[in-house]
């Protein structure tokens, strides 16, 4: 079982990496499509809507159930409880209970160092736009190696952060990066899902570092590099 907050079909982003991954373990494992149970745009802030999604995989049969979003955590740590014999793997949480419940992420914070870099190289003032999900330890980590990899080649390099309060939402994100280029940025990067702010920067002719997907579709002629992950290793 699968759940996902957005829906990988439209490639905009973190869905769809992750979804990526799935494609890889479903290949390595041998398994066919119909073992694998998607469940595409649960919102991760729907307690009810997410907990639903995780019954009707275990409904179907699931042995395990990826969960690949932040806000899916409570509801694994109560449905592991209720279901002892199906793992419950959660992404990018905190919480396990050793046994059916775990949480798992990657070193994301080690490529958003690389991605300042190019950040620093390329900007040719020392303003620089973030945008952020929430203000979680996930993010802060992000944007901190970003800025120290800017740092480490543009001494001078100062960064402004704002927060959208939403992992996946492509309008407050746009609107977000559009609030960071009017405050004088020159340069846009993001920890958030969808090419909202790419597509910003692109009206604008700013450039941008883009997460989770190589965003030149969005932003053909000011995408400079994203940070992102294979999930398939895990």
């Amino acid at each position: 079982g699968v759940i996902h907050i957005g829906n990988p079909a439209d490639g905009s982003g973190y869905s769809y990496t992750h979804d990526q991954g799935i494609v890889a373990m479903q290949k390595a494992v041998g398994l066919e499509d119909d073992q694998i149970i998607r469940k595409n745009n649960v919102a991760d802030d729907d307690q009810t809507a997410i907990e639903t999604a995780m019954r009707e995989c275990v409904e179907e049969g699931c042995q395990i159930i990826f969960a690949t979003s932040w806000g899916y955590m409570d509801a694994c740590e109560a449905l592991a409880e209720e279901y002892p014999d199906v793992i419950f793997s959660h992404a990018t949480g905190y919480k396990s209970n050793g046994v059916n419940f775990n949480n798992y992420f990657g070193r994301i914070y080690q490529s958003r160092y690389l991605t300042g870099i190019a950040a620093g190289l390329k900007t040719e003032s020392n303003k620089i736009g973030y945008v952020g999900a929430y203000p979680y330890a996930e993010v802060i980590s992000g944007f901190t190696s970003f800025f120290l990899g800017a740092r480490s080649v543009c001494p001078e390099a100062h960064m402004e952060v704002t927060y959208t309060n939403s992992w996946a939402s492509f309008d407050l994100e746009k609107e977000a990066a559009e609030a960071l280029i009017a405050d004088g940025c020159v340069l846009i990067s993001q920890h958030a899902d969808t090419t909202g702010a790419p597509t910003a920067c692109e009206a604008a002719g700013v450039p941008c570092v883009g997460y989770n997907i190589d965003m030149t579709s969005g932003a053909p002629n000011t995408a400079l590099t994203s940070a992102s992950m294979d999930w398939g290793v895990y």
